[in-house]
């Protein structure tokens, strides 16, 4: 079943799954497993560019190397922008803290102040993956088996998809939108729907 909030068609799984991200379990393996680099779009390839000298002295030798070589972005097999990859592997913009927890330098420096981007909506947003059509945008929930830690916390925790991704989606798609999504979750859970 579907939900259908203006142009937005979105996945039941949103309200029914629970998640949290769990780093100290997972290590951020979402930055450095998969098929690709993170989604990425025009306007954030451009943001990069800009910002990429602040952004350096967060990064590791390796991912500074690659985005000078390649630049911020490839295309993928999908013929969609991607982030740069280190050795076809791990995002070119993380790096690893203390405990070998992957982090992102984009984010590091955003926390730093040195620039406003936080990071690319689509790292944001996950485990919330979106797609784009003419008439709508889908925003499906991805079960990806390396997040098992994230969904065993938001279960303990009673997080919702949605609600552990509050910040994001506001940022996407502003408070209005988010109001929507607790509006709906509250008739789903008054409906009982599953």
């Amino acid at each position: 079943m579907l939900i259908e909030i203006d142009d937005k068609v979105i996945s039941l799984e949103i309200f029914s799954k629970k998640f949290v991200c769990d780093l100290n379990a997972c290590k951020g393996a979402c930055c450095i497993e998969g098929d690709s680099g993170a989604p990425i779009t025009a306007e954030e390839v451009s943001v990069l560019e800009e910002d990429l000298e602040k952004i350096k002295p967060f990064m590791r030798p390796e991912g500074i190397a690659a985005v000078e070589e390649t630049g911020v972005f490839y295309m993928d097999w999908d013929n969609e922008m991607v982030t740069t990859l280190v050795n076809e592997k791990e995002c070119a913009f993380v790096f690893f803290d203390e405990k070998g927890i992957t982090k992102c330098a984009i984010e590091q420096a955003h926390k730093a102040g040195v620039t406003d981007f936080k990071k690319p909506i689509s790292c944001h947003l996950y485990p919330i993956r979106t797609a784009k059509f003419p008439e709508f945008e889908a925003l499906n929930y991805n079960e990806w088996s390396i997040c098992s830690p994230a969904c065993t916390l938001g279960e303990a925790l009673s997080v919702k998809v949605y609600q552990f991704l509050k910040e994001p989606l506001i940022r996407a798609y502003g408070e209005a939108f988010y109001k929507e999504l607790e509006e709906v979750d509250a008739e789903i859970e008054s409906q009982n729907i599953k």
